[in-house]
């Protein structure tokens, strides 16, 4: 994507990358389950929320600094997902300080740090937003709260620099994606293509959930039957968070769960309400 740097070597593709050659198995998620439920087609099932009790943050209270021995060091890959942590926690847990991943480009720390104007270590929703707008990626608050709890596991609200660093780089991937399928160079894709996109990315969605994926995303209400840019990172946001969230209780990966009302609550909310 023009303007956007590459995403260090050995880092591989982010959240939102193109799949590899097997994603979940042989098939998308919500086709038929494969023939060998011994295998884990899914991969690990990321965590629905960050474990431990805790307030929401207020920005003044942040922690400070952006880097130093007192951070946790990232992870060897950037993965879309955080590490899961073991159970359902609080919703407004505070986020872990973090550090730059290693080979992080200049110019993502340099973005970071311009909207990082109190020097905290931590941006805020709208502070994110604002970054990501001064590389063209123009994104309602909605969305930005989307990428923001989905790249956490929190609704805090915060970001820190590797969690940033993700959602830059996996942004990146998500323009790929929809410049394949925006055939006709819209700047728009149609229900077909948002069908070919999801199954891109190991989703196989019914015709009646596409229609409504397409109804809602939108900005004409439907009349157009075509999503632009910011509203398929939120389409996609929502279908691969909600289905994560959905594979961490379908373990026989047969297309079925079981949930408490509480854990059901605790799954769907968030996307209702960010």
């Amino acid at each position: 994507m023009s303007g956007y740097p590459h995403a260090p070597p050995g880092q591989g593709y982010g959240y939102g990358a193109p799949p590899p050659a097997q994603p979940y198995a042989a098939s998308p998620y919500g086709a038929a389950p494969p023939a060998q439920q011994g295998q884990q087609p899914y991969g690990a099932p990321s965590a629905p929320y960050a474990a431990g009790p805790g307030e929401k943050p207020h920005k003044e209270n942040k922690p400070h600094g952006h880097g130093g021995s007192s951070h946790q060091p990232p992870p060897a890959s950037m993965g879309g997902y955080p590490p899961s942590a073991p159970a359902y926690g609080s919703p407004f847990a505070s986020l872990v300080p973090s550090a730059f991943p290693p080979g992080t480009d200049p110019s993502v720390v340099a973005c970071f740090q311009m909207a990082d104007q109190d020097g905290s270590g931590f941006i805020d929703d709208k502070e994110l937003q604002g970054a990501l707008s001064s590389y063209n990626q123009k994104f309602s608050l909605r969305t930005v709260h989307l990428l923001m709890y989905l790249f956490t596991n929190t609704n805090a609200r915060t970001i820190g620099p590797k969690e940033f660093t993700a959602v830059f780089y996996s942004l990146q991937n998500w323009r790929v994606i929809f410049e394949k399928f925006d055939r006709d160079r819209s700047g728009k894709i149609d229900t077909g293509e948002l069908r070919e996109a999801l199954m891109n990315l190991g989703f196989a969605v019914s015709p009646v959930v596409l229609d409504l994926l397409v109804s809602k995303f939108d900005k004409s209400g439907g009349r157009n039957k075509a999503i632009e840019y910011d509203n398929f990172i939120e389409c996609c946001l929502t279908v691969k968070g909600l289905t994560e969230k959905f594979k961490e209780k379908d373990s026989m990966c047969s297309g079925s769960a079981t949930f408490t009302y509480e854990n059901f609550m605790l799954t769907v909310l968030p996307f209702l309400i960010a």
